[in-house]
């Protein structure tokens, strides 16, 4: 049996936590410095990880193995499961050729590309996070954005920056669901705080993809439209958090800002829609030359979309009601299959009634944690049916049927995509692996240890346990269930509402997310970037840290002066 040792160095929670931060350093260095590829980074942090807990934490060799294994399986299923079906679902839509017809919808509400980023990686985004969540909503928009025109590493950055402020309340607000179980606080008021911390976010959140999609001339001409769809995005996660439901938080949000989209854009266009254009159509055909692949979709299939003059406008053929409902019928399908899921419970109890718990052989039973109790870390879920990625793959199969994409033809699709993601399958195995080794070794907990050990200072430090647990699991309800309780404790020492900490771990990891190894090769994958997901981590990290830091200065303030916004 093995009890985790806080402060296995000398005694001391500071040198403990410099050695224990050793594996994330390990991996942000050598995927931002030295830009390796995205598997040999994970697989770097996990043998540091590994040495860590061996060496200084003094935790058995078969342990950490077993504790490697448990996480890689994890990362296999239900992670990667949940990217396979998703893309896989994608690339039969490109087979059946009605991706184009999406592109001609998408531009009947907007042909402007930086309306078009938000609507989609924002609003549409946020949705599926709602429903899905698990990479599922950067796989799927990424895709979605290329289709109108953005080249693939923009799209890539767009959406992950677009999957911050709705991944609080993502998954029916699993993350927020988890803390108030771990903590005994109850989940609505947990929820009624996050939703007074992510709507600040949220509110610019739009206005930043426009940045990113196209600077800051871009900025100029759609500010107005996109602090509309922020604002009532924000005020819709703030409402439904606080009176209606934190389970329906997102689905209201996104709704709400979609239908604001819609409605403002009725009666004001922006300017320089036609430039925007033509310049990510010119970056796109570019970065397609010098990659050398041009008229290849992400996977090296059927093109997204035609590096053509006419791709980068819209376009005039004529969209009957009939191309209409199947151009959206694979998105619809999702939506209409996961709300079932999700929100029926009948059916939601009889699919988690399917899972299998598997305690994992050898360790279960044999690690505790920090406290003294029996982790429950080492129990392994087997969702087999209720997980997002099997009725992603149900979806798939009838999107086949309706579109009438041969079986064998879906089959082989299927199968090349398995043999192309391979690498994103060991790149997030071992980022998961590096995980649980860090957690259940403690690791972890150490660092959260170190940092909570400021005091009334704490409050401003709170968020960074939050986005420290995200960027590592990838997982704002991983990182609740490691430092939720962690939170409450600290909280409680230094005289601070609890429930401010706990929401503000939560409200802290949605800022992690984008730069989580995880994630990173999610959206690669998606968008056909294997190997470089360096470069989208380079572009990414200083909006998470700038973010983050707004968000430390604003718990820090709720604590004190605007103690007044918490109820």
């Amino acid at each position: 049996m093995y009890t985790p040792d806080l402060a296995p160095i000398a005694d001391s929670l500071l040198w403990s936590s410099l050695i224990a931060l050793l594996p994330l350093a390990t991996v942000f260095v050598t995927l931002g410095l030295l830009r390796w590829k995205a598997h040999w980074a994970g697989l770097s942090g996990l043998a540091v990880a590994a040495i860590v807990a061996v060496l200084a934490y003094r935790m058995p060799v078969h342990l950490v193995g077993l504790a490697a294994s448990e996480g890689f399986v994890f990362g296999l299923f239900p992670i990667m499961w949940i990217v396979i079906n998703a893309i896989w679902l994608y690339d039969l839509t490109v087979k059946s050729g009605r991706f184009e017809d999406l592109r001609l919808v998408i531009n009947r509400i907007s042909d402007d590309p930086r309306i078009q980023a938000i609507i989609i990686g924002f609003c549409f985004g946020g949705l599926l996070e709602a429903l899905a969540g698990f990479g599922a909503p950067v796989a799927i928009t990424g895709v979605m954005l290329m289709a109108v025109g953005f080249s693939a590493i923009r799209a890539a950055t767009v959406v992950l920056l677009a999957n911050t402020a709705p991944v609080a309340f993502g998954a029916m607000a699993i993350p927020i669901i988890t803390a108030g179980n771990l903590t005994g606080i109850p989940y609505q008021e947990i929820g009624a705080v996050v939703g007074r911390q992510t709507p600040l976010i949220a509110l610019f959140v739009p206005m930043f993809l426009v940045l990113l999609a196209d600077g800051w001339r871009g900025l100029k001409d759609v500010w107005p439209v996109a602090l509309i769809i922020g604002a009532v995005f924000g005020l819709a996660q703030f409402v439904s958090a606080t009176w209606i439901s934190v389970a329906l938080t997102d689905i209201i949000a996104s709704l709400a800002g979609l239908a604001a989209a819609v409605l403002t854009l009725r009666f004001w266009k922006p300017k320089g829609g036609e430039e925007a254009r033509q310049r990510l159509f010119h970056e796109a055909s570019q970065l397609d030359q010098e990659d050398g692949t041009a008229g290849t979709g992400p996977h090296g299939g059927a093109a997204v979309t035609t590096r053509t003059a006419e791709a980068a406008a819209p376009a005039a053929t004529a969209l009957t009601g009939k191309r209409v409902l199947l151009a959206l019928f694979p998105y619809l399908l999702v939506i209409v299959i996961f709300s079932f899921a999700k929100l029926w419970p009948l059916l939601k109890n009889a699919l988690a009634a399917t899972n299998i718990s598997i305690p994992w052989p050898g360790l279960d039973g044999n690690i505790y944690t920090a406290a003294g109790e029996v982790s429950s870390s080492t129990v392994y879920t087997f969702g087999w049916l209720s997980s997002p990625g099997t009725l992603l793959l149900i979806s798939g199969i009838i999107v086949a049927l309706v579109y009438r994409v041969a079986l064998g033809d879906a089959a082989m699709i299927y199968w090349r995509n398995l043999l192309k993601l391979r690498y994103s399958m060991l790149t997030v195995a071992s980022v998961l692996a590096l995980a649980y080794v860090m957690n259940l070794s403690g690791q972890t907990i150490t660092i959260g240890a170190w940092i909570a050990g400021a005091g009334a200072a704490f409050a401003f430090l709170s968020p960074i346990l939050g986005w420290l647990g995200t960027a590592v699991t990838g997982s704002d309800t991983s990182a609740n269930a490691l430092f939720a309780t962690l939170q409450q404790t600290a909280a409680m020492r230094a005289g601070i509402d609890p429930t401010l900490l706990v929401a503000a771990n939560t409200s802290g990891g949605v800022l992690g997310k984008m730069i989580s190894p995880q994630n990173l090769t999610i959206a690669a994958t998606a968008v056909g970037l294997v190997g470089r997901e360096s470069e989208i981590f380079r572009k990414l990290i200083w909006w998470s840290i700038g973010m983050l830091a707004a968000m430390c200065l604003l718990v820090g303030l709720q604590s004190t002066v605007l103690s007044w916004m918490i109820p």
